[in-house]
């Protein structure tokens, strides 16, 4: 994809493991704050509800914007960058 972040390059390059919800794109530290405070501390915890959610780019999105109110673009690189890295990596 071009004119991704580098952090979007980052998250995708490599396995998961137990990096933090503020390495997925479009998260900054209070989006990543937020989540936090909602349980959703680890990227891997934001992925599964993107699985649960079906990879659902409406649901995820709408998810997002309720439990962390990020804005339009913010949702779009953090599905962008979850659903890319799925593609690597299941």
């Amino acid at each position: 994809m071009s004119g991704t972040s580098q952090k979007y390059r980052n998250f995708v390059a490599e396995p998961m493991g137990n990096k933090s919800v503020t390495e997925l794109a479009g998260i900054g530290e209070t989006l990543g704050g937020r989540l936090a405070e909602a349980g959703f501390d680890k990227a891997y915890t934001v992925l599964g509800q993107y699985l649960v959610l079906k990879k659902d780019e409406e649901l995820f999105k709408d998810w997002m914007k309720g439990v962390c109110h990020a804005n339009s673009k913010q949702v779009l690189d953090c599905y962008n960058c979850l659903n890319d890295w799925c593609e690597e990596f299941l």
